[in-house]
């Protein structure tokens, strides 16, 4: 059974920083584009930050330069280091996987593209 799980959220004060993990299991994800994505309460869920195997990676306009995806083939591991944080940051961060369509298509952040997910892991930022 092929399983996605998040961990090390938490509740970090505005200026502080969090990382954040994903476990895969079931299955070998080299060759799958990984990433994060994020849904603050009221809103849409919306695309984080992507990152292939070869070490491209790909981020949202409002977390570029303060995110940092990662990935550790090896262990089936993803990350998401997050450095100064913003309350606007506050969400649940759901860990997805994907393969099979283009760099660009993935870039657009629909859901419907990643095939496997994660159940999510709380990210609070206090002001």
């Amino acid at each position: 059974q092929v399983q996605l799980v998040e961990s090390g959220g938490g509740l970090v004060q505005a200026g502080g920083s969090l990382r954040i993990s994903c476990a895969a299991s079931g299955r070998s994800f080299v060759g799958y584009v990984m990433g994060w994505f994020r849904q603050a309460p009221g809103k849409e869920r919306e695309l984080v930050a992507l990152a292939w195997s070869g070490g491209i990676t790909h981020y949202a306009a409002s977390v570029a330069g303060r995110f940092t995806i990662s990935r550790d083939n090896a262990a089936n591991k993803v990350y998401l280091n997050m450095i100064n944080l913003k309350p606007d940051d506050t969400a649940v961060y759901y860990c997805a996987a994907g393969a099979g369509a283009p760099m660009q298509t993935y870039r657009l952040g629909y859901e419907r593209d990643f095939g496997y997910w994660g159940q999510g892991t709380q990210v609070t930022v206090s002001s």
